[in-house]
């Protein structure tokens, strides 16, 4: 008799989800989170403002930013078996380890995109404020707004190509073993990014200014979502494999199916929309039809990637090398 062991069974083969939904929603919030550090640096650092109502166009984004991705943080806590273990991640720093530069890069990014939502509150708005030690912080810091920008630019960047590097890295996973699911995931963040700000800014211009970023943004995400399957295809048999459920609608693969219908669905219904808004003439306030479309269009571009992420992570798990 010959027994071969080869490490699977009924329990984990073929579909090893490892990952579930909380990871997605993680991967989601996180590119959120970068997209609104580098979309809210792009609009404090564009142009010098006098005014307190100017200085005050893009204060929710980047106030919000922290609490979004600690938000994100819970969900991956709760994915974690050995909670109350995961100190293990900042007693020591592997520089080959994605999951390394994430936990520290994490950890740094949470107290300086803090500090950063405190120093866009300008003096004349210090009343936005609940505490007096966050009043007198916010004070402080209001000088070095700029460079604090400058500095939340950068990290988002950093943020939103780490969503997608923590999947690439996997090279067990032909889906997620591709140079392009970085860059896609750091245009989805970008993407989301700005339309979330079109959901919260009040003034037109900002809205205005952020539609027209987001068409670009719209577009080029399209495009590499076309070649990431592109190159996934004419690749090795193993990564064309890893594609098939996204193109097939059978009970077991429905979903993923579903997913890449609703994605060539939102992104250019969206992108139409965001076109018709910036082509209308607005004054200096938006009518509620418009405000209505400019919203719309906006949730369609944050459903667009939750879904890019959701779809990603238990599709890749449904690929393998053999």
């Amino acid at each position: 008799m010959e027994i071969t062991i080869t490490g699977t069974n009924a329990l984990t083969y073929p579909y090893v989800h490892v990952w579930d939904w909380r990871i997605a929603i993680y991967l989601f919030l996180g590119g959120l989170t970068a997209g609104l550090l580098v979309m809210s640096a792009i609009a404090n650092l564009r142009k010098e403002k006098q005014e307190a109502k100017d200085k005050a166009c893009c204060i929710k984004g980047p106030m919000w930013a922290p609490f979004i991705l600690m938000l994100g943080m819970v969900f991956i806590w709760f994915d974690v078996d050995r909670k109350f273990n995961s100190f293990w991640f900042f007693l020591s720093f592997q520089p080959l380890s994605p999951m390394s530069w994430g936990a520290w890069g994490v950890g740094l990014i949470i107290p300086v995109s803090f500090l950063y939502g405190l120093s866009v509150v300008p003096p004349e708005l210090n009343e936005l404020l609940r505490f007096d030690i966050l009043k007198r912080i916010a004070a402080y810091l209001n000088p070095y707004m700029r460079k604090l920008a400058m500095i939340n630019f950068g990290l988002g960047i950093f943020l939103g190509i780490y969503t997608g590097v923590l999947l690439s890295a996997l090279v067990a996973r032909p889906l997620w073993n591709s140079s392009i699911l970085p860059l896609l995931f750091l245009n989805s963040a970008l993407s989301t990014g700005a339309a979330l700000i079109i959901i919260i800014a009040r003034r037109t211009s900002v809205k205005l200014y952020f539609t027209k970023l987001d068409i670009w943004l719209i577009i080029a995400e399209i495009v590499i979502i076309l070649l990431f399957f592109y190159g996934h295809y004419t690749s090795t048999g193993p990564q064309r494999n890893s594609i098939m459920p996204f193109f097939s609608f059978t009970s077991e693969y429905f979903l993923y199916g579903a997913s890449i219908i609703l994605i060539t669905i939102l992104f250019p219904l969206a992108l139409v929309m965001k076109l018709l808004e910036v082509k209308e003439d607005h004054g200096d306030e938006l009518p509620p039809a418009a405000v209505f479309k400019m919203k719309l269009s906006a949730y369609m571009v944050l459903a667009g990637g939750f879904i890019i992420r959701l779809a990603f992570v238990y599709a890749g798990q449904l690929s393998k090398l053999a």
